[in-house]
This record gives structure tokens, sequence and C-alpha cells, in this order.
């Protein structure tokens, strides 16, 4: 039976009401996808494949702070008016002093979920992002807040970018690594030398949100995704290069985007055990 809830079948009462540490934000945004379709089913897919997980993980239970599910943002209308609806949201949930999951959808959404934590705090926030792609164009067939320009909007607003695992870049997003002072530590290098903990520079916010493109996966581990590329990483690589670089600095806010389910459980299951670890990573 498909479900509404993250984790649905593993929550008590107590651990399901709005005094959750943890807001489920589903954001069934797919608009300017350009390759493959599906990340519009991507939240339902997470939230019903959650009901399979277990309340353990990385040795503890994350839920036991509780799990609150918020109904799905709206994503009709014009996209800035999507994002606002998406700030509005995490700000929401930020200002109330709990930690927004944000479930997508294309990774546009980001722009929103980011600027809206940004909002709440009024605090520098740096970003860890797991992806294949750089995502720093400026925009992307005449539309800014497209999937592959989402980073360049927040580095605009003032974001500092950690970027790990990508692996597809054009010469514009190389410059604009340089020119915002970007992070990075690419697929190759990671994944042929066995990469698992890379160290943020000293100068990086303490307070990071965490976005986490399932195209930074390899397709062997995650092909339900618009834009597959090759050489990408692995399950717990990616999940260890986030914990590492939370050391020491406070998780303000996360998403899981790009999942376009192609009918097989297995990475539908997967993208919901990235989001639980996720979670247990930033709780703690």
């Amino acid at each position: 039976m498909s479900t509404s809830i993250f984790l649905d079948s593993e929550l008590t009462a107590d651990e399901r009401g709005v005094d959750a540490r943890f807001h489920v934000i589903p954001v069934p945004l797919e608009r300017t996808v350009s390759y493959g379709s599906g990340t519009v089913d991507g939240p339902a897919a997470i939230l019903e494949a959650s009901d399979e997980l277990e309340r353990l993980c990385a040795g503890w239970e994350p839920c036991g702070q509780g799990v609150h599910t918020l109904p799905s943002v709206d994503c009709d209308g014009p996209l800035p008016e999507v994002m606002e609806r998406i700030a509005a949201t995490t700000e929401g949930v930020v200002k109330a002093g709990k930690l927004p999951v944000t479930l997508g959808g294309e990774h546009s959404l980001s722009y929103g979920a980011v600027m809206g934590v940004a909002r709440a705090l009024g605090q520098p926030i740096g970003i860890v992002q797991i992806d294949a792609h750089a995502d720093l164009r400026i925009a992307y067939q005449g539309e800014k807040h497209s999937h592959a320009s989402v980073m360049h909007l927040l580095a605009e607003q003032g974001v500092r970018l950690a970027q790990f695992g990508v692996r597809a870049l054009c010469p514009q997003e190389a410059d604009s690594r340089t020119s915002n002072n970007v992070f990075y530590v690419d697929a190759e290098e990671l994944v042929t030398g066995n990469i698992h903990a890379v160290d943020l520079p000293e100068d990086f916010p303490e307070l990071v949100y965490v976005s986490f493109d399932v195209d930074g996966l390899d397709p062997s581990q995650m092909p339900a995704t618009g834009t597959p590329v090759p050489g990408g990483l692995q399950f717990y690589q990616a999940l260890h290069l986030v914990e590492n670089a939370l050391k020491g600095r406070r998780c303000v806010g996360l998403d899981v985007v790009e999942l376009a389910p192609n009918g097989e459980a297995a990475w539908d299951f997967t993208a919901a055990q990235i989001t639980y670890r996720l979670m247990a990573a930033c709780g703690a």
C-alpha cells in the first residue's frame, strides 16, 4: 500500500507530529528537465519506499527525534512563484526550530529550499553538493531557474559551494567555479583514489545545507535519474563524503533530488535510504 508519510510503518504516534525534529517536504517539480523525465513522481516514490526502511540507521534511530511529513508543495504556475512557495515552507520549518528535508523533484527546487533556510537563519550558509553536474550555467535553454543553473543562482546570492562527484562540466561552469570560489573534488579523483573523506576549507560556513542529487551516484547504483553519467560515486562513498564534511559544522537542511522512478523498486528504496541516512548525519 502506498503511503504519503515518510517512514510511516515505523513511527509511533508521538514521533509523527509537528513537534518532530525532521519535517519532510515533498516537491514534485518537473519543469526544466532536459533529457529523461519522471522527477515529478520522485517524492511519492521515496515516501512509498520509505515504508520499508528500518528504524536503525548509522547506529542510532533518527526517527526517534520525530518525522513529520508536510503536504506536497504546489508546483503549478510561474517558476519564481513556485520557488517562493518552497522558500516559505523551508523558512517556516527552520523558524520553528526544525530541520527541513525536501524531496524532489528536479534540482531547480534547491534554490527555493536554500533561500528559505537562509532567510530564516540570517547567517552565512554553505552547500555540500553531491552531483554529476556542477549546475553552474547562467541559464539553460533560456530558463534561469533550470536544474542546470540552480547553483549559479545560489552562488549569486553569496552561498558558498562545495561540490563532490562532478564529472560533466562546461567551460562556463569551470569559469564560474573560479569566480565564485567554489570548493570541489570531482568524481575521477574521488573514485580512482577511493576517497571517502575530504575536509572542507577552514573558511567554509559553519552552517551547512546538504543537496544530494542522486545522479551523483554511478548509474550502476542509480539508473533511475534523468541525466545519468558514468564514472560516478559509490553509495557509501557519497554518504561518507557528506558525513565527513559535516564534522564540526551544523546541518540546517537537506534535499534529495532528481529521482525519476523507472518501475524498479530498488532505486526508489535507494533514494529513501539516502534520505534517512542524511537525516541521521544531520540530526546527530
